[in-house]
């Protein structure tokens, strides 16, 4: 497997850095300008695939396993997740409709009909890297699956979830620079993207950065209300922001 990837880079002429032009979004260049990670004290936990809400894999036949209806009536259909329904689906909707949810497991269900979408590439040789570099993931072979994905961000730029994901596995390794610069695209592509968010905010905790993470927290949550790591994060800081005050 490390053949294949090493061949494709090559093929592509994959240099170890990228430097991308201007167009940041506000909130990140004074978090990007940090290069070591301060002592967070053995209290601090280890990051981990849990602390993001990322969709790793879709098995065959997954995409209509939430049911015919998201509890609300509206009815899932099979044909807007995949094939060309996805390059046309109604993401606005989408959105409008998580936003709207009522509830845990209704915000859940309608957050994976987007998620489903988002893992579609148009590429079937990058979805293909995709589900190798999730399995990679969830086997913690954490080389294996930045390999896989520097193949996917070189093939596909304008993937959002591409850089999405090798933002995760630079979250894993502790590598929080390189994932905040893959958060970075990662927004740039799809400004909607709770899990980038969700990422910003957890890796601007671990700096030190609590007023900006709990602005990012702010806005995940009014995206995906059934976030839950975002809804305890903000209990959390505005806990810690009140203390502060007082």
């Amino acid at each position: 497997m490390r053949l294949f990837v090493f061949l494709l880079l090559l093929s592509f002429g994959l240099t170890s850095g990228m430097a991308w032009s201007a167009g940041r979004l506000s909130f990140l260049p004074v978090v990007l300008q940090v290069q070591t990670v301060p002592d967070l004290g053995p209290e601090a936990d280890i990051p981990s695939l849990d602390d993001l809400d990322t969709l790793l894999d879709t098995p065959e036949g997954e995409e209509g396993s939430e049911g015919a209806e998201d509890g609300s009536g509206v009815t899932v259909l099979e044909e807007n997740l995949t094939g060309e329904g996805a390059k046309t689906a109604p993401l606005d909707g989408l959105f409008d409709d998580l936003a709207a949810a009522e509830g845990e497991t209704q915000a859940r269900i309608r957050a994976h009909r987007i998620q489903l979408l988002w893992l579609r590439s148009g590429s079937d040789t990058v979805d293909l890297l995709m589900r190798r570099a999730g399995t990679a993931l969830q086997q913690e072979d954490l080389i294996l699956a930045q390999d896989l994905l520097d193949v996917v961000v070189t093939l596909a730029p304008e993937f959002a979830e591409g850089w999405n994901r090798r933002a995760t596995v630079f979250y894993m390794k502790s590598d929080f620079s390189k994932s905040l610069a893959d958060i970075e695209r990662t927004l740039a592509l799809e400004p909607r993207h709770w899990g980038a968010l969700s990422g910003l905010g957890i890796i601007q905790r671990r700096l030190g950065q609590d007023k900006r993470a709990l602005e990012t927290f702010r806005r995940a949550l009014s995206i995906h209300p059934g976030l839950e790591n975002a809804s305890e994060a903000i209990e959390t800081l505005e806990k810690d922001a009140a203390g502060e005050a007082i």
